[in-house]
């Protein structure tokens, strides 16, 4: 059988406990039997008629119910599951945010989403997009030989409001769930009454420790958050790792607070040696000298039973004393992290040295160029014309026969050459929209600027799909990166009331 890391629920005070989540080192395929190997290591969680095992990435929650007393292989949804997830993580429902996933009617690999409106009461299934999903299994799994209910899920952690990259916090999430069985007969909900009392929703801890390959991971500093550091140019400072990587980024800048991560080997060898002291500098775009960069931050050590805050600062001379790499945190090997939201855009050179001992001798160093951008994107709608007249905001305007409508000038423009995404779209009616234009980034754009005033449909007219209040909003998206996802959009929007003559 897979190797699981379990804990069992036998008492109130485990109930307290944290669950925690291992990552996966390959995304989860959740088409796969759970046989196969992708939810080995995954961590584990008993509950009364079952296990809870969960695997997470920096884009997925990989979460399975394996219900062991569902013996009887149903059809169709009379058997079926509820998950919730407390998005503002108060412990409390919050209408319209919390999310509880179920099935289609009749449909049992169509996964539903629909929102809390208060205790036991929810939207109905929404109908916006989604890359989650779930898949039902019967038959074996890592915790009994015997055939049973599985249900699979590939949850997306923008849905329920998760982000790797939290600077202040561990991340984490409260859930709770249905499992219903026809045959045997039985309903089971973990915690009881979860779905109209949020206090005891079990907390989620998810992990960020990804098994980065050590051939890509850099001689001292491994990584800046997710990306290798010797996936970052040398020249540009800009990052391109490889397609299918956690966090694919292609010639991308950095931004906002970055955790440089030590490799792992390297900071084992440095801290048995008793080499422990090292100090991070900066120099900026200007080519000026190297400057100690010092930061103050928080990390989170796992006790055994929970996590204690530890805070991290330099000395009054501005070195820094190497965790113990065999201690568990909730960002292992974590050399320094820093906000980078005050630094002008440009490329920085960030350089750290080990010393021997607690000498002043360096022992080893490395520099790590880094162009960092927190500007935005511009974002204009520069006008909105029926046929050579402007068509003001808030105006109510006749549109005739085809080929009449209207056309656009819009600018997304970022002088830095970080732009990554453009998307200009309408809002209408109960939750519809329509794309107008859109336009990604590709290494052929080398530093992609986008345009100013680019007129929109290129040719001929945009036509509204009916008579309704519009709202045109454009997108710019920054092509910058924290390390662990892609930060910084521009929003911009121009309401106005189309009639179809």
């Amino acid at each position: 059988m897979a190797k699981l890391r379990n804990l069992s629920i036998t008492s109130p005070i485990l109930f307290a406990l944290p669950f925690r989540s291992e990552w996966a080192v390959n995304p989860v395929d959740i088409n796969k039997p759970i046989m196969d190997g992708d939810w080995d290591e995954a961590g584990s969680l008993k509950f009364t008629r079952g296990f809870v095992l969960v695997k997470n990435d920096a884009n997925y929650l990989y979460l399975a119910l394996d219900v062991v007393s569902d013996t009887g292989n149903d059809s169709s949804t009379n058997d079926y599951f509820w998950l919730t997830f407390d998005n503002t993580r108060d412990r409390a429902i919050t209408s319209g945010v919390d999310v509880n996933y179920g099935l289609y009617p009749g449909q049992p690999n169509k996964l539903g989403r629909q929102k809390y409106l208060g205790p036991g009461q929810w939207t109905g299934l929404l109908s916006d997009p989604s890359n989650s999903a779930v898949v039902q299994e019967f038959g074996p799994s890592p915790n009994s030989d015997v055939s049973h209910r599985i249900w699979k899920f590939r949850i997306e952690l923008s849905e329920i409001n998760v982000s790797l990259s939290w600077p202040l916090s561990t991340p984490f999430t409260y859930f709770g769930f249905r499992v219903k069985s026809s045959n045997p007969g039985f309903t089971t909900d973990f915690p009881g009454n979860f779905y109209k009392d949020f206090t005891k929703l079990r907390q989620l801890i998810l992990s960020r420790k990804p098994s980065i390959p050590a051939k890509d991971l850099g001689p001292l500093v491994g990584s800046v958050g997710l990306i290798p550091t010797t996936k970052i140019n040398s020249s540009t400072g800009r990052a391109t790792t490889d397609s299918g990587y956690f966090h694919f980024v292609e010639n991308a800048a950095f931004g906002g607070t970055l955790n440089l991560i030590g490799n792992r080997t390297k900071m084992k060898t440095l801290y048995g040696a008793g080499n422990r002291k090292y100090m991070v500098e900066i120099a900026g775009p200007d080519g000026g000298t190297y400057k100690k960069l010092v930061s103050n931050w928080s990390n989170y050590r796992w006790t055994g039973s929970s996590y204690t805050l530890e805070s991290f600062a330099p000395n009054t001379y501005g070195y820094y004393q190497l965790a113990n790499p065999d201690t568990d945190y909730s960002i292992d090997d974590l050399l320094i992290q820093f906000p980078t939201s005050g630094l002008l855009p440009g490329i920085y050179a960030v350089k750290v040295t080990f010393f021997i001992g607690t000498s002043y001798t360096a022992l080893d160093t490395q520099v790590l160029k880094l162009y960092i951008d927190n500007h935005l994107p511009a974002a204009i709608i520069e006008s909105v014309k029926h046929g050579r007249s402007e068509v003001s905001a808030c105006a109510i305007e006749t549109i005739g026969a085809a080929p009449d409508g209207l056309n656009f000038r819009i600018t997304a423009n970022d002088p830095e050459g970080n732009l990554r995404a453009v998307n200009f779209y309408a809002t209408y009616g109960d939750g519809l929209s329509t794309s107008i234009f859109s336009e990604g980034y590709s290494t052929a754009k080398g530093d992609w600027q986008g345009f100013v005033n680019k007129l929109i449909p290129a040719s001929s007219n945009w036509r509204p799909p009916q008579s309704c209040a519009y709202s045109f909003v454009l997108t710019a998206s920054a092509r910058t990166t924290d390390g662990y996802k892609w930060i910084g959009k521009n929003p911009t929007h121009r309401n106005l009331t189309l009639l179809l003559g």
